[in-house]
């Protein structure tokens, strides 16, 4: 699997990597939404599209609020992978989500997030969801920390999973 180097790197593509089971990404989940994020170095932004199926949601024709709530912060986070430094997992510290409109099922949504503050410790982030026409349907502040001690022993099984699908 040949894959172009990334702007920032020589590790990985511009697309970052899935793992199986994510709900968000998980290739392998069936309930998953099938997230694929990319990377905009020029911009120092990461960008997804995704099409949320009516399953989701809270209202006929509208997003579930918590489905919004866990794409924006997926997307904070993988805003952290930007440098593509893929081992760099990151917990939600706090998730603090404006919704400003409903946001449609069945319709094209593109995520992006981007770092506003990193401190190594502790990155304060920010995503937004929005439509075709570039309207902001909903946006998060996102304070991230590095995970406890020990949290991260279930993810060393699952590391070698951790892949980009062409």
């Amino acid at each position: 699997m040949a894959s172009p180097m990334c702007d920032t790197c020589s590790r990985m593509t511009s697309k970052q990597p899935t793992s199986r089971y994510c709900f968000v990404c998980g290739r392998d989940n069936p309930l998953s939404l099938r997230v694929t994020w990319h990377n905009d170095a020029e911009a120092r932004q990461v960008r997804a599209t995704v099409q949320v199926a009516e399953e989701y949601n809270g209202y006929p024709g509208i997003v579930h609020g918590g489905i919004v709530s866990a794409l924006l912060d997926e997307t904070a986070g993988r805003a952290l992978m930007l440098d593509c430094d893929y081992d760099r997992l990151w917990v939600t510290v706090r998730l603090a989500v404006t919704f400003r409109r409903p946001t449609p099922t069945a319709t094209p949504l593109t995520l992006v997030g981007w770092v506003v503050r990193d401190t190594g410790r502790r990155s304060d982030a920010v995503a937004e969801v929005r439509l075709p026409d570039g309207t902001v349907t909903a946006s998060a502040e996102v304070l991230l920390a590095r995970p406890p001690e020990g949290m991260l022993t279930g993810w060393l099984e699952e590391k070698e999973h951790w892949r980009v699908e062409e």
